[in-house]
């Protein structure tokens, strides 16, 4: 933790706009070697917590941005809790067989291009490795 300040805008703009005081913690993370500014609005909870909570809120968000390239869930089709675990366990499941079956058969293309293969062909009879060699490319490989 660098600091734990109490701060005030100074500006003639932003002070007649804004005129309260506002709470400013500086924090290091050693971890990444990064500086971090928070300004939270809550001002009850030590510095100590308030970087914490900022940098495991990161983490949620680092989380769901890895869902969206990943397993490419653009809506959830669900509200509820049990809903969205369904959603999210299927696509890692497909996810996870389909980079399975990459690595052993030493496909060389994208996990997304063998999904979309295997979406037009669910119901085919084709051997995986076949239909997925057989398929034509989408996408070139750099």
């Amino acid at each position: 933790m660098r600091c734990d300040q109490t701060i005030v805008l100074s500006g003639y703009q932003t002070a007649r706009f804004y005129p309260d005081k506002l709470r400013r913690v500086s924090y290091y993370d050693a971890e990444t070697d990064r500086h971090y500014v928070f300004s939270p609005t809550i001002s009850i909870l030590p510095a100590e917590t308030v970087a914490l909570l900022y940098k495991y809120r990161w983490r949620i968000e680092l989380f769901f941005k890895w869902i969206k390239q990943h397993l490419h869930i653009k809506v959830f089709w669900g509200r509820s809790e049990n809903a969205v675990k369904t959603q999210i366990c299927i696509a890692l499941c497909a996810y996870l067989l389909v980079a399975t079956q990459k690595k052993r058969l030493h496909i060389n293309r994208e996990s997304y291009e063998i999904l979309q293969i295997l979406s037009i062909a669910i119901f085919d009879k084709t051997p995986f490795a076949q239909r997925i060699s057989e398929a034509p490319r989408f996408f070139q490989m750099t």
